[in-house]
C-alpha cells in the first residue's frame, strides 16, 4: 500500500487545482472542519488516507422491487422513508420494535425482537435501503429483521450495486463516508504509482490460483483496484480488487522482511563459534538423558548458525515440554567453549530466577561463572553484576529486561538467548547489540506458532521445530467438569497431596486492562527505577486487575477454609512484588506449599516435577493457546498429570464446546492454529508487542494463501535484487522503507 500516513497535511488547494495525497481532508469538497474532526478519529487526515481507508464490510442488496411485487418467502430489497416507529415490551425483558416505511407504491413493516438498540437507527423521516425476505402478515407485508441501510437524500436507490460499509464514528453517517471516497476516487486513482507491473501481477495472480502464468488474468492495476473496492461494479470485479490490495499489502510485508534477512546475512559481522568435535562431544556429555530426534536436529542448525561469521538468528519453537531449553545450553556452552560471554533474557523475573537455577544445576563442577541481573538486586549487586560482564568475570549473564539497558558492557559477548520472545517485540531483541561485532541470536517460544506468524512477526528468522518429547514423560489427562463435581475434585486433589504430589489451582485474570487499581504498589522497573518503559517493553508481569487478585485471593481463602483447610496453601498473582513472588515460588520447589492458588503468572516456564495436578477455574477466559501452557506445568516428572477446567456459570455453550475439544486434544500445533483462528492476529501478536503496523486489508487468518504467495515471490525478489535498486522496484522501495523501515531498522529510502 503507498504510504500516506507520513504524508503532511497541505494548505487548502486553490480553485481549479486538483487534489493530492497530502490535502488535508478538511479542503477536501464536501468535507469542511466540523467533518474533518471526526475523520481524524478514523486516522483520516489527508485525501491520500480516505482513499486507502477501505470499507470493512459490503451490502449486496437485491434488485429494487416494487412493493405491489413483493412476494412471501421471496428475498427483495426496496427503499423507502420511515414514517412511524414504535417500541412495546410484551413481557418482562422482551421488546419489539416496529417501524413502517413506505414509498409511492405503498407500505411494509419492519419487525425486530429484542433489539431496542435499533429505534436510534430506525429514526422517522430517515431515507432507508431495505433487504431480507418479506412475510404475509394480513394485508401487508412485513419484513423480519431485515437488513436496514440509512441512505442520504440525493443518494441514488442501489438497484442491486454493492455498497460499501465503512467503520464509523458518532457524528458521522456511511453515506458520507461514500461521498468522500467517491470524491478521492474520481480525483487521486489514477494518480497512484502502479508498483506491481504486469509480469509481476501475473505470476502472483497464477501462484495464487494454483496454475501456470499465461492460464491465469494478471491481478487488476493498481487504479481498478481502488474504483471496485470503494464502487464495486460487481462482485467478481470486487473480489479481483481486494485480491490485488492483499497481495500488495502481504508483499510489502514480505519484501521489507526478506531485505532485513538478507541485511542480517551480509551487513552483519559475527564471531564464528563453530561446534568441532571435540567441542559437541564434551557439550553431550553434559545431558544426562538422550536427546529427540527433533533436539538433534535443531542443535545441528544451531551449531551451522554459529559456524558463520553473521548471526545466527534461529527461532525455537516447539510444543510443551519439548525440551527447548536443552537447545539453549548447548548455544550457549558453544559460546563459552570458544571464550565467549553469552546472555539469556526471560520476560519476568521469576522466569529468570528459574533459568538461573536451571543452568546453575545443569554445570555445576564445571567452571562456567553464571549471573543474574534483574530488578531486585540492590544498587551495590547491580554494580558488581556490571563489573563482572565487562571485566569477563562472568560467562554466562541471566536477566530481565534489565539486560538491555545501555549502561550495561561485555566483555567478548557471543550469544544472546532470549525467551518467550513474543513479550518483547521485534526490535528489542537488537537492543543487546554492542560495538561493531553483533552476538548471535537464538529465540525459544514456549507457544507453538502459527504459520501466518512465522510468517510476519518472525519473518526475518530461520525457525525449528521440536514436535517430540523426551520419553519418560507422564501422560496428562484433562477433565471438563461440571460445578457440580467440585466437592469431588477437590478430594481428588486431597488424594493426590496426600500421596506427596503437589497442587496448583489457577484463577482467572478477570479484566485484561493492564492498569493496576488505585491501592497497588508502585510498579518498578528491573532496573530499580519508576517505571517509565518505552513503547513494547514488559513490566516484571503483566499489571493485574483489582479482579484479578480477588478472585485468587477470595479462592485462596476458600480453599483454606475449606476443602484443603488441612493443606500447606499458597498465593502468587502479578501485584505481589518480586520478592514475594520469587520466595513463594522457592517454597513451592521445595515442597513447603502443597496448592498454589495463582494466576497465569505461571503460564511460561514455570518447572516444578512434583506438582501434577491443576485445576482451573473460570477455564472459558482463557485463549486456547494459553490453556494449553498452563497445562504444560503439570506432568513434567515421571508422574501422570491431571487438570480439570471449570467454567463459570455464565460460560456460553459455544465457550463449554471449544474446551470440550481443548480437553480432547493434546497437540500444542493444532490448538495455537485453533486459537489463532478464534481469537485472530490482534488477540495473540498485539501491535503493542509486534511493533508492526496494524494491516489496512490483509487478514493473517483468511490470508494464508496469499501470504505464502507472498513471501515466496518476495524472497526471489531480493535474491535478485538486494536492496531493490532496480530503476524497476523503486516504487516498491519506498513503500516498503516508510512503512518498515523504522520498525525493522531497515533506514529510511535511499
Amino acid at each position: 500500500m503507498p504510504n500516506t500516513e507520513g504524508l503532511q497535511p497541505t494548505n487548502s488547494p486553490q480553485p481549479g487545482v486538483p487534489l493530492t495525497l497530502g490535502t488535508d481532508i478538511r479542503f477536501v469538497p464536501g468535507v469542511g472542519s466540523a467533518r474533518a474532526r471526526l475523520l481524524r478519529r478514523l486516522g483520516i487526515h489527508t485525501a491520500g488516507q480516505a482513499l486507502f481507508f477501505f470499507p470493512r464490510a459490503y451490502e449486496h442488496p437485491a434488485p429494487g422491487t416494487a412493493i405491489g411485487e413483493l412476494r412471501d418467502g421471496r428475498p427483495a430489497s426496496l427503499v423507502g422513508r420511515i414514517t412511524e416507529v414504535e417500541i412495546s415490551s410484551r413481557t418482562a425483558g422482551k421488546s419489539v420494535l416496529g417501524a413502517l416505511v413506505e414509498n409511492e407504491q405503498g407500505a411494509v413493516r419492519l419487525l425486530f425482537f429484542n433489539q431496542p438498540g435499533r429505534v436510534e437507527q430506525l429514526r422517522r423521516g430517515c431515507r432507508v435501503l431495505v433487504s431480507g425476505t418479506p412475510k404475509l402478515a394480513g394485508f401487508r407485508m412485513e419484513f423480519i429483521h431485515p437488513k436496514v441501510v440509512l441512505l442520504e437524500e440525493d443518494e441514488t436507490a442501489p438497484g442491486g450495486q454493492i455498497l460499501p460499509i465503512y467503520s464509523l464514528v458518532e457524528g458521522l453517517k456511511q453515506g458520507e463516508l461514500r461521498k468522500l471516497t467517491a470524491t478521492v476516487v474520481a480525483e487521486l486513482a489514477e494518480s497512484i504509482e502502479e508498483v506491481l507491473d504486469e509480469p509481476l501481477r501475473a505470476l502472483a495472480a497464477a501462484r495464487i490460483e494454483g496454475t501456470l502464468p499465461g492460464l491465469t488474468s494478471p491481478l487488476c492495476g493498481i487504479t481498478t483496484a481502488l474504483r471496485e473496492i470503494h464502487q464495486p461494479s460487481g462482485a467478481e470485479a470486487l473480489e479481483a480488487a481486494r485480491r490485488r490490495l492483499i497481495f500488495q499489502e502481504l508483499f510489502v510485508l514480505q519484501l521489507a522482511l526478506a531485505v532485513r534477512r538478507r541485511r542480517l546475512t551480509t551487513a552483519l559481522t559475527a564471531p564464528p563459534l563453530p561446534p568441532t568435535s571435540l567441542i559437541d562431544a564434551r557439550i553431550r556429555n553434559r545431558f544426562a538423558f538422550e536427546l529427540t530426534a527433533d533436539q538433534v536436529a535443531a542443535i545441528r542448525e544451531v551449531g551451522q548458525d554459529m559456524a558463520r561469521q553473521f548471526p545466527m538468528n534461529r527461532l525455537v519453537q516447539g510444543d510443551v515440554g519439548s525440551g527447548k531449553t536443552v537447545i539453549a545450553q548447548y548455544a550457549i556452552l558453544l559460546a563459552v567453549a570458544h571464550g565467549h560471554q553469552a546472555v539469556m533474557m526471560a520476560p519476568t523475573e521469576v522466569l529468570a530466577r528459574q533459568h538461573h537455577q536451571t543452568l546453575t544445576r545443569a554445570l555445576a563442577h564445571s567452571r562456567v561463572r553464571i549471573g543474574l541481573l534483574c530488578g531486585s538486586l540492590t544498587a551495590t549487586q547491580r554494580r558488581e553484576v556490571l563489573r563482572r560482564a565487562e571485566t569477563g568475570d562472568i560467562d554466562v549473564l541471566v536477566g530481565t529486561q534489565a539486560l538491555l539497558h545501555g549502561d550495561i558492557r561485555f566483555a567478548k559477548l557471543g550469544l544472546c538467548v532470549i525467551d518467550e520472545q513474543h513479550k518483547f517485540g521485534v526490535t528489542q531483541r537488537q537492543a543487546l547489540r554492542r560495538g561493531d561485532i553483533d552476538p548471535h541470536y537464538l529465540v525459544l517460544s514456549a507457544t507453538p506458532i502459527p504459520r501466518t506468524i512465522t510468517m510476519t512477526m518472525f519473518g526475518d528468522l530461520d525457525v525449528s521445530t521440536l514436535r517430540q518429547k523426551p520419553p519418560g514423560r507422564g501422560a496428562v489427562h484433562t477433565y471438563l467438569a461440571e460445578d457440580a463435581w467440585r466437592d469431588r475434585w477437590w478430594r481428588f486433589v486431597a488424594q493426590r497431596i496426600d500421596e506427596g504430589r503437589q497442587a496448583f489451582v489457577v484463577t482467572p485474570r478477570v479484566c485484561p486492562d493492564p492498569v493496576a487499581a488505585d491501592d497497588a504498589p508502585a510498579t518498578e522497573t528491573d532496573a530499580g527505577q519508576p517505571a517509565s518503559a518505552p513503547a513494547g517493553s514488559i513490566e516484571d508481569e503483566d499489571a493485574a486487575s483489582v479482579e484479578e487478585v480477588t478472585s485468587a485471593v477470595v479462592t485462596f481463602d476458600q480453599l483454606r477454609q475449606g476443602p484443603l483447610a488441612d493443606y500447606r496453601v499458597g498465593l502468587l498473582h502479578g501485584r505481589m512484588t518480586t520478592q514475594e513472588k520469587t520466595e513463594t515460588m522457592e517454597r513451592f520447589a521445595q515442597g513447603r506449599i502443597q496448592v498454589l492458588v495463582t494466576t497465569s503468572v505461571i503460564e511460561v516456564g514455570i518447572d516444578v516435577p512434583n506438582a501434577t495436578v491443576m485445576t482451573i477455574l473460570g477455564a472459558e477466559r482463557f485463549g486456547l493457546a494459553q490453556l494449553h501452557q498452563l497445562r504444560g506445568r503439570v506432568s513434567r516428572g515421571t508422574q501422570d498429570g491431571h487438570v480439570c477446567l471449570f467454567t463459570d456459570a455464565k460460560a456460553s455453550p459455544n465457550e463449554n464446546e471449544r474446551l470440550k475439544t481443548f480437553s480432547e486434544t493434546h497437540d500444542g500445533f493444532a490448538i495455537a492454529e485453533a486459537d489463532f483462528r478464534l481469537r485472530g492476529p490482534g488477540d495473540l501478536m498485539g501491535r503493542s508487542q509486534s511493533g508492526m503496523p496494524p494491516m489496512r486489508i490483509a487478514d493473517l487468518t483468511r490470508d494464508e494463501t496469499v501470504l505464502g504467495v507472498a513471501r515466496e515471490i518476495a524472497q526471489e525478489t531480493v535474491d535478485l535484487d538486494a536492496e531493490l535498486s532496480a530503476p524497476s522496484a523503486a516504487g516498491l522501495k519506498k513503500q516498503v522503507f516508510r512503512r518498515y523501515g523504522d520498525v525493522l531498522d531497515l533506514g529510511d529510502v535511499a
